[in-house]
């Protein structure tokens, strides 16, 4: 399916979200490395105790203003409170309802964005589902991209310009998807599998 129009401004939010939970992290991680408190923190940037405190919670996206002043008042570059803290594992978790869900026009297939925000131009992975008689149509992506599809439980069918395979549990289809492509369910039950989506693949010819 890929990431277009209205679903990549669906990406995107998600993408912000993200930020503004690494930003969070960090200026935490910083705020107690300099052994500040908040009202420390708020009388040295001039930024109100209670927005660093729902900045620190990801309860709110800070204007670069805010940011600014922030950063010099834990004597850092914007870029520093940008990134996340190098010293630390990288682990990040994202919960069920912080995960964005991509809907078919039939409302039977449902694309979780499992993929990693930084990598969408690229590469995108989706946790995919498809209810008895559900079709995913998708347009074409940039030349040579390629799709590969694992189904876990129950059984797809994929179709390609005119070319149809099917893809039974266990099984992995690869296929071009620079070109408009289907997907359907027309088993009696719910069918479950992993599509991984590389935008930047070798073109095949």
């Amino acid at each position: 399916m890929g990431v277009e129009g209205r679903d990549r401004a669906k990406v995107l939010e998600a993408g912000a979200v993200a930020l503004s939970g690494q930003l969070g992290r960090t200026i935490l991680h910083l705020r107690k490395s300099h052994a500040l408190s908040l009202a420390e923190l708020s009388e040295q940037s001039g930024v109100a105790k209670s927005i660093i405190s729902q900045i620190e919670r990801n309860e709110t996206n800070p204007t670069l203003a805010t940011i600014w002043r922030l950063a010099q008042a834990l004597d850092v570059s914007i870029e520093r409170v940008l990134q996340s803290t190098e010293d630390e594992p990288f682990v990040e978790h994202s919960s069920k309802g912080d995960t964005p869900i991509l809907v078919s026009d039939d409302g039977k297939c449902h694309l979780a964005i499992t993929g990693w925000i930084k990598t969408v131009e690229w590469l995108q992975w989706y946790d995919f589902t498809a209810e008895p008689g559900g079709v995913l149509d998708s347009t074409a992506h940039q030349r040579g991209s390629v799709e590969c599809l694992s189904v876990l439980t129950g059984e797809l069918e994929v179709e390609v310009a005119g070319v149809i395979a099917v893809c039974r549990a266990g099984e992995t289809l690869r296929y071009r998807c620079d070109r408009p492509h289907t997907i359907r369910n027309h088993g009696p039950v719910n069918a479950h599998a992993t599509m991984v989506c590389i935008l930047r693949a070798a073109v095949m010819e």
